[in-house]
């Protein structure tokens, strides 16, 4: 009997160290997921937008929208009949710019709702593709993304002469970690993350307990040390019904963040609650823009 009790132990940690093993050497499938095609643009929306071709630090080509919130909009010869009126954005040129860090699936093609979204609210919104990613080239990886992030932002900046005090950094899920490690390198005017972890391990040990994932992790993702050394206004939106990033991970991240700062709670699952939430989180947004106008005038003031 104790020999049977020891050949089942010993087959049982031998299955449980092949299954590590497994899980280690696998992190980086689990963790991205992208998406080389990319079938729809802005256009299948009316959306005039620019096709961007930049490059990461390390020298590979990333691809990237930049989508304008501005009167005109293109629309599709076919579909424009002789009198019809042609869509029309908001009323007054946006002077925000939101740097969309979008999550670890699919491509930006798949981002388009919330792309439109920002462009209802008069928001200019410049998006990219990891390495990886869509048409963009190379291969993902933790350095890649604040690479391509920090690229990104420069494109902005030094190419399209936006001025770091009107742009938004914006992140949802992975790309919330990766947002807040941009912003605690660069000058803007606020940080908002949705849906984002506390760090890479504390996702790993949510969906692995019973594996030592603190010793084994490829990848950090720190988002939680990240947002401590951010020193713009940050707004973090996540919802309570969050299947996958548990609710209390957004609520640890607003605890470590700096003032002013706002959490947003909505509903709906990881990856529609934007969607289903509609008002609740189009007046955060609002409500968000208007805070930071006044923010602005009163730091200005102070000054």
């Amino acid at each position: 009997m104790v020999s049977m009790l020891i050949y089942i132990a010993v087959v049982l940690f031998i299955a449980y160290c092949g299954y590590g093993l497994t899980l280690y050497f696998m992190q980086p499938t689990f963790l991205y997921s992208p998406v080389r095609k990319v079938t729809h643009t802005p256009d299948e929306l009316g959306l005039d937008f620019e096709s961007v071709v930049f490059k990461s630090p390390d020298g590979l080509k990333l691809t990237a929208w930049y989508v304008p919130a501005t009167l005109e909009v293109r629309t599709k010869a076919a579909s424009v009949q002789p009198g019809d009126s042609l869509p029309t954005g908001p009323a007054e040129n946006p002077k925000l710019t939101v740097l969309f860090c979008h999550g670890n699936g699919g491509n930006m093609m798949h981002r388009l709702d919330s792309i439109n979204f920002f462009y209802n609210l008069g928001l200019n919104c410049f998006i990219f593709d990891y390495q990886g990613y869509g048409k963009s080239h190379g291969k993902p990886s933790e350095d890649g993304t604040y690479l391509d992030a920090q690229a990104a932002y420069n494109w902005l900046t030094e190419e399209k002469k936006v001025p770091p005090d009107k742009i938004i950094v914006f992140g949802r899920s992975l790309g919330g970690s990766i947002a807040a490690k941009l912003t605690t390198k660069v000058q803007a005017k606020a940080l908002i993350i949705e849906s984002t972890f506390t760090s890479y391990v504390d996702i790993g040990t949510k969906f692995y307990p019973y594996m030592p994932v603190r010793w084994f992790a490829s990848f950090s993702y720190n988002t939680i040390d990240h947002i401590k050394d951010v020193h713009c206004p940050v707004m973090i939106i996540h919802s309570r019904n969050d299947e996958i990033v548990p609710f209390e991970f957004g609520l640890q991240l607003h605890q470590a963040a700096n003032e002013p700062k706002e959490f947003i709670e909505i509903f709906g699952s990881h990856n529609d609650g934007f969607l289903v939430s509609g008002e609740t989180y189009k007046n955060a947004w609002t409500n968000w823009l208007k805070f930071l106008q006044e923010y602005e005038s009163r730091v200005g003031r102070a000054s």
